[in-house]
């Protein structure tokens, strides 16, 4: 069946290109390595730069010192611009390094942005503990939550802290002062001495039954 085909061929080639057999399949095959190393060049010239993109090495990472909360929320990974960041602990690390788990879409995201140590703690997804109060924790939550802290210390940099917010009174105090001024207050009439002058007073009037005598 091979045979014939190639028989057929044989014939046809001649008959419908004017070429041999062996010419029309030598021009056949240049042209096949042509199209080839111009598809090569060509359709793989955005390769390169994709790769070279990919390669880059992450700028490094920025130290921030104190921030509050709200502006931690601003390094999610939203912005290409900024850092992701992601704190443990009270403690911010720069987690750009693994985009793909904390970056929008990853499986950790809704981490990014936050004190997240409840829920490393728990294993929690729950938007109740995307904080970082670890108080009421367990011994084997709290033990799950320094896992996790030395992890973070081993691979990626700290990059800041939390600022902590202060309770404050109804006045706008802190706490705590109210409480010495009040002690500075019960002190004070002790230091201006009217219990030293009512003393005075009784030494130098005479008493009713030293006025009777006299």
């Amino acid at each position: 069946m091979a045979l014939q085909i190639w028989e057929a061929l044989k014939e046809a080639i001649p008959e419908y290109t004017g070429l041999s057999p062996a010419t029309f399949f030598t021009v056949l095959a240049l042209a096949l390595a042509v199209y080839h190393v111009a598809s090569g060049l060509f359709g793989s010239s955005d390769r390169p730069r994709e790769r070279e993109e990919e390669s880059q090495p992450l700028p490094p990472p920025v130290q921030l010192g104190e921030i509050t909360e709200e502006e931690l929320k601003q390094y999610d990974g939203t912005d290409p611009k900024k850092p992701l960041l992601m704190a443990i602990k009270g403690q911010i690390y720069d987690v750009s390094l693994s985009r793909m788990f904390y970056g929008p879409g990853g499986p950790y995201a809704l981490f990014a942005g936050k004190d997240a140590s409840r829920a490393l703690a728990k294993m929690s997804f729950e938007d109740k503990d995307l904080t970082g109060d670890v108080s009421g924790l367990g011994p084997f939550e709290l033990e799950a939550l320094q896992d996790w802290e030395y992890k973070f210390m081993s691979k990626y940099v700290k990059v800041g802290t939390v600022k902590k917010s202060v309770p404050e009174t109804g006045d706008g105090a802190p706490t705590g002062e109210p409480t010495e001024s009040a002690d500075r207050d019960v002190a004070k009439p002790a230091e201006d001495g009217p219990i030293e002058t009512a003393a005075v007073k009784t030494e130098e009037t005479p008493s009713g039954a030293d006025v009777a005598k006299e």
